[in-house]
């Protein structure tokens, strides 16, 4: 990484300028330096700020309007958009995720253009982005902290709320507890959970854990059989809901195994390598289990995001202890 200095373009028809004021770094971000990108690019894709300017045919912001950047869209217009149950909007696979709609960049730096990253390159001062993928927020909200919301909260909390769908009094265990495991472990407690397992190997993180709602944490390098086997002996027949919040192919196998043999819910939430294979015995879904995929909690990403930002004013739930660091570029 290098700081620079760079233009930012005018927003073109359907697209918004926004002046970031603050991002988060999520772990994708570090999976993603391990990919094959197009470089140069400008990452960050959890992030929050004020809008500078409007291209034509934008409705929905104006200059001055709090809004928090969406690298999942939301048009409103496809299949999945449609469906109440859906929020994995198309124009995420037909967008070009590295330049914009009409195939070019929005940002130069020294005379050539720099990539976009995820729709919304919010490591930058200045950005430019699709009118989809912006959300109005309330005006009064702190954009340091609602930035979060942009993903990282959004993606745990909604994976326990929507996509697992936690039931008051059951019992749960979230694998990997960084910023997204710790929003499960609010959701599962939300969600009015009886017991939550944090499960970790680094356990300066069970502080913390215990501190957003874990009733209890444990490190599978504490134990000389396999994780699932001590959480299927912790809770007598195995969890009802389990989260894989790692990205780690061998910890959904895990994950999924320490899952009730009947009614088990696993959710994958940690993002796994494009093209990796997962190895699961087929005869653990012989009884009910069942292994279900998660993408930004399972939220509708403009409709959505707004509601959990007047929720956070409200009160509702508090994003202080995933915030460990503020620095300036």
């Amino acid at each position: 990484f290098s700081i620079e200095e760079v233009e930012v373009a005018p927003p073109k028809a359907k697209e918004v300028r926004i002046k970031i004021t603050a991002t988060g770094l999520c772990g994708t971000e570090i999976k993603m330096l391990e990919n094959q990108m197009q470089y140069p690019i400008i990452l960050g894709h959890e992030g929050a700020g004020i809008v500078e300017s409007v291209g034509e045919g934008v409705s929905t912001v104006k200059a001055g309007d709090k809004v928090i950047t969406l690298f999942l869209p939301q048009c409103g217009e496809c299949a999945s958009c449609l469906n109440s149950e859906d929020n994995y909007c198309i124009q995420l696979k037909q967008s070009h995720t590295s330049l914009m709609t009409d195939g070019t960049s929005r940002f130069t730096c020294k005379g050539k253009p720099i990539y976009h990253f995820a729709n919304t390159s919010t490591f930058s001062e200045y950005t430019v982005i699709r009118e989809i993928s912006v959300a109005k927020i309330d005006a009064m909200a702190p954009l340091e902290k609602v930035c979060l919301i942009s993903c990282g909260f959004s993606t745990g909390y909604g994976a326990a709320i929507n996509t697992a769908k936690v039931t008051s009094g059951s019992t749960c265990a979230v694998f990997g507890l960084g910023g997204v495991g710790l929003s499960v472990v609010m959701g599962c407690k939300a969600a009015g959970a009886a017991r939550i397992i944090g499960v970790d190997i680094n356990k300066d993180k069970f502080e913390k854990a215990k501190q957003v709602g874990a009733t209890e944490c444990i490190s599978p390098q504490d134990f000389k059989k396999p994780i699932q086997d001590v959480l299927v002996e912790m809770t007598g027949a195995g969890v009802e809901f389990c989260f894989e919040v790692i990205g780690n192919p061998e910890m959904v196998a895990a994950a999924l195994a320490s899952c009730h043999e009947s009614h088990g819910v696993c959710v994958i939430v940690g993002l796994i390598d494009y093209g990796v294979q997962l190895n699961i015995n087929g005869y653990l879904f012989f009884s009910g289990r069942s292994l279900k995929g998660s993408v930004f909690g399972g939220w509708k990403s403009r409709e959505n995001v707004s509601k959990l930002v007047s929720d956070y004013m409200a009160k509702k739930f508090n994003l202080d202890p995933l915030i460990t660091h503020t620095m300036n570029l």
